[in-house]
């Protein structure tokens, strides 16, 4: 048996769906109010809550295969310098330069031994520390174990990078945050995977708008006519609450030949993508042999950034692999820009003050949860958990 009892759970969940012309149901619609979208003091408040105090993917482990690699990451509004040391460890920090704060690494990614701010070269280690200045005389006795690059919690786990933008003295239990989607998470062996192409998407619209068009299924039939629709089955997704977290097993329309099969013989994978929210901006997208990283970032009350990392089991070394997986990029940019195009009209027409409130139905649970649980953490009911 290729799946856990949880996805044998779901599978038997959707199959009572497919035979009864159910779906999951909340117990109540929820009102989400328009100022949510609109509001620049709510973005304010977000980004310095939910964009500072909580792990964000930033990368996948292939891209810091070597001690001395690194990348860099400006989209939270906080420019991060991430790399891996000379002890394997991956570590992050504020890429700006403790003299006079210019940014110390200007490309985009790299490999060297140390960097040196190209204003006037302090040089810094893999570690963060202040190695070395021009004319060292002219700072007198300046102490360089004070001036080294401010360290962010940087952490690898699940083949992924996770940082958050914010320093921090206590350390974040980074395996207790995300022990509700730890199984689904390292059933994936992400640590193998490499990137194939990676992406980034400047779109007219608030992050929440972009963010909503992977937490239901409800709109595929109407958006996604010629694509998503003709292949998952219609809006009958289940939802696991993994709070702060979402699972959500969207099936294909295959599944329902597994009615026949003995149990023990499913397999979940070939049947489902999976859209993983991990609270507060990303989503792991499993596709039934790949997958996509998704992080929405908010750039100004009307605007915001989609990145996103296409993940595959082994480098595409042939002509014929770099098709199929150019075509599977196809398909999925060919879904995303349709779901972006419906998002910018959405926040255009924000102007005629038409809602006071979105309505989220109740089986749109995905929208419901991860709201929720944005309002916990705006409201301070909802913090990382940190190590004793």
């Amino acid at each position: 048996m290729n799946s856990s009892a949880e996805e044998i759970s779901i599978i038997k969940t959707v199959l009572e769906y497919c035979e009864s012309g159910t779906t999951q149901l909340e117990p109540e619609v929820m009102l989400n109010p328009v100022k949510h979208y609109t509001d620049p003091d709510q973005l304010k408040l977000e980004i310095d809550t939910l964009f500072r105090n909580f792990p964000i993917i930033v990368g996948q482990v292939s891209q810091l295969t070597e001690a001395g690699q690194y990348f860099t990451h400006d989209d939270t509004g906080v420019p991060i310098l991430v790399t891996r040391n000379r002890t394997n460890e991956v570590k992050a920090f504020v890429n700006v330069c403790r003299h006079r704060g210019a940014r110390v690494v200007t490309a985009p990614c790299g490999k060297a031994n140390t960097v040196s701010c190209p204003y006037h070269g302090w040089t810094y280690d893999l570690d963060g520390n202040l190695r070395g200045m021009r004319q060292p005389a002219g700072f007198g006795a300046l102490d360089k174990s004070t001036h080294g690059l401010v360290e962010l919690p940087a952490f690898e786990q699940f083949g992924l990078i996770w940082v958050q933008p914010r320093p921090s003295v206590e350390k974040i239990d980074i395996q207790s945050w995300l022990a509700p989607m730890a199984e689904q998470l390292s059933s994936l062996n992400l640590e193998s995977h490499t990137v194939f192409r990676g992406w980034s998407l400047h779109r007219d619209m608030n992050w929440h708008i972009a963010l909503e068009g992977f937490l239901e299924t409800y709109h595929f039939c109407s958006a996604h006519k010629d694509t998503a629709c003709s292949t998952y089955l219609d809006n009958q997704s289940p939802f696991l609450n993994k709070y702060p977290h979402v699972r959500n097993p969207v099936p294909l329309t295959r599944i329902t030949n597994l009615k026949d099969q003995n149990p023990e013989s499913w397999d979940y994978r070939p049947n489902f993508m999976t859209q993983n929210y991990i609270f507060p901006c990303n989503f792991v997208q499993v596709m039934t042999d790949h997958v996509y990283i998704h992080t929405i970032i908010p750039t100004g009350p009307d605007t915001c950034i989609f990145k996103c990392l296409m993940l595959i089991p082994e480098p595409a070394l042939t002509e014929k692999a770099q098709k199929y997986w150019d075509a599977n990029y196809g398909v999925v940019k060919t879904v995303f820009d349709q779901d972006f195009e419906i998002g910018e009209g959405i926040q255009k027409g924000f102007a005629a003050s038409v809602n006071s409130n979105f309505t989220f139905g109740r089986f749109e649970a995905g929208l419901q949860l991860a709201q929720k649980a944005m309002n916990d953490a705006l409201e301070g009911r909802l913090t990382v958990p940190y190590l004793p």
